[in-house]
C-alpha cells in the first residue's frame, strides 16, 4: 500500500503537470538576499527617523514636522521596491542589450546637471536634476549604468581584452569623460566608485595584469594631482590627518570629529535608541552621510557590526552568483553580479571608512540606509538585477528554458 500511493494520487489527478507549471516550480527566488536587503532599508529608516527628528529645531528646517525625512524615506523605500520588481521581471539579456544607450543617456543627464538654471545646487555641488516631485541625481543612475556598460563592453572585446588599444582605451576614455563630468560637479567620491567598478570588471573580464597595475598607479596619480590642484579638497587631507587641531575641528575636520565623538559615545552597545546627542545639531548630515555615527553611537559596536556583516553578506553573496553565473557560461550576468558586489562593496567601504576617521570625507551615503531617494531605488534597481541572474541561473541549472 505504501508503494501504491504516489501511483493511485497520480492516476486520480485530473490532467499531468503541464510544462508551464514545471516551469514555475522553478521560478525561485533567493528569499535570504531579499530579506536581507528590506532589512538594511527598513533599519535604516529606523535611523534615519532618529538622526532627523531634531532637525526642525533649527531655522533652516523650521517649516518641517519631526517625521517629515521619515515619510519621504518611507515613501522613497516604497517607491524602490516597486521599480525594484519591474527590473526583476527584464531579462539580462534585455539589459545586456540596453546598456550602452543607457549609459549614453545617462552621460547626456550628467551634461544637463552642468547646464545653468537645470541643474539643482546643494551646498556648492551641482548634482541633481529637480523634476519638482523628486530630485534625480544622474552619479547614481551612472553607478549602475557604469556595471551594465563595463560587463557587456567586456563580453564584446573578449578577444582583444589583452591589447591596450584595443581593449582597454575605448573603455577609459569612455569613463575619463564620466570622470570629467563628474568632477565639474563636482563629485570625486562617485568617481572613485565608478572608477572601482570599471576597473574590478576589466580584470576580471581577463586584462593583461601588467597594465592592470600600470593603470591603477597612475589613477592613483590622476586622484592625488586633482586633490593637489583643488585647494578645498587639499585642505579636508589635512584636516583628516588631525581632526582634534582645534582650528581643523572647528572648520574642515568638524564633521569627523563629532563622528568620532559619536562612535566614542557609543562605546560598545551604545547610549540606546534616540539617545544620540551628536544628532542634536552638533553632527551635519546626521541623516545622510554620517548616518552610521548615529548608529553607533545608538547602537554602539555591536550595531555597527550587524551593518558591517549584512553589506558583507550581500558582496559575498554578489560573487557567488557571478560565479555560477560564468560557470555555465553567462558571462555578461557573472560579469554584472560582480560588478554589483563591488558596487555595493566599494559605497559602503568608503561611507564607513570616511565616518571612522580610515578615509578622507566624502559624499558618498551608506547604500540602502541613508536618506535620499536616488541612491535607495537605485540600489534597489541594481539588487533586482543581481536577483534576477541568481533566478535565471537556477532555471538554467535545473534544464529549464528563458
Amino acid at each position: 500500500m505504501r508503494f501504491a500511493l504516489p501511483f493511485l494520487a497520480s492516476a486520480s489527478s485530473p490532467k499531468p503537470v503541464s510544462g508551464l507549471e514545471q516551469r514555475s516550480r522553478l521560478m525561485e527566488y533567493d528569499q535570504p538576499l531579499v530579506w536581507v536587503v528590506v532589512l538594511l532599508m527598513l533599519f535604516g529608516m529606523v535611523m534615519v527617523y532618529s538622526a532627523s527628528i531634531a532637525l526642525p529645531d533649527s531655522p533652516k528646517y523650521a517649516s518641517y514636522k519631526n517625521y517629515h525625512f521619515l515619510m519621504r524615506q518611507a515613501g522613497f523605500i516604497a517607491l524602490s521596491l516597486l521599480c525594484g520588481f519591474f527590473a526583476f521581471r527584464v531579462k539580462v539579456e534585455t539589459w545586456q542589450r540596453l546598456a550602452p544607450y543607457l549609459f549614453v543617456a545617462t552621460l547626456a543627464l550628467l551634461l544637463l546637471v552642468l547646464v545653468p538654471g537645470i541643474g539643482k545646487g546643494v551646498n556648492g555641488a551641482k548634482r541633481w536634476l529637480s523634476f519638482k516631485v523628486f530630485n534625480l541625481q544622474p552619479s547614481e543612475l551612472m553607478k549602475l549604468f557604469a556595471v551594465l556598460y563595463a560587463a557587456d563592453y567586456t563580453v564584446r572585446k573578449q578577444q582583444v581584452m589583452h591589447k591596450l588599444t584595443k581593449g582597454f582605451l575605448p573603455m577609459a576614455v569612455a569613463i575619463g569623460f564620466v570622470g570629467l563630468l563628474l568632477l565639474l560637479e563636482p563629485d570625486l567620491g562617485a568617481f572613485g566608485v565608478i572608477v572601482c567598478i570599471a576597473m574590478g570588471i576589466l580584470f576580471l573580464g581577463g586584462i593583461n595584469g601588467i597594465w592592470f597595475g600600470g593603470i591603477g598607479a597612475i589613477l592613483v596619480g590622476i586622484f592625488s594631482l586633482v586633490i593637489i590642484l583643488s585647494p578645498w579638497r587639499r585642505e579636508r587631507i589635512f584636516a583628516y590627518l588631525n581632526p582634534w587641531d582645534e582650528e581643523n575641528a572647528l572648520g574642515k575636520a568638524y564633521q569627523l570629529s563629532h563622528s568620532l565623538i559619536a562612535f566614542g559615545r557609543g562605546e560598545l552597545f551604545g547610549v540606546g535608541l534616540g539617545g544620540s546627542v551628536e544628532k542634536l545639531h552638533y553632527l551635519p548630515e546626521a541623516h545622510t552621510d554620517f548616518l552610521l555615527a548615529v548608529i553607533g553611537e545608538e547602537l554602539g559596536f555591536a550595531g555597527v557590526l550587524v551593518v558591517v556583516v549584512l553589506f558583507y553578506w550581500i558582496v559575498k553573496r554578489a560573487f557567488e552568483i557571478g560565479r555560477q553565473a560564468i560557470a555555465i557560461d553567462r558571462t555578461f550576468a557573472g560579469l554584472a553580479a560582480k560588478g554589483i558586489g563591488i558596487w555595493i562593496g566599494v559605497q559602503a567601504f568608503i561611507n564607513m571608512g570616511v565616518n571612522l576617521g580610515l578615509l578622507p570625507t566624502k559624499g558618498l551615503t551608506l547604500p540602502l540606509m541613508s536618506y535620499g531617494g536616488s541612491g535607495v531605488m537605485i540600489n534597489c534597481i541594481g539588487l533586482a538585477i543581481l536577483l534576477r541572474i541568481d533566478y535565471e541561473n537556477r532555471i538554467l541549472m535545473r534544464g529549464g528554458h528563458l
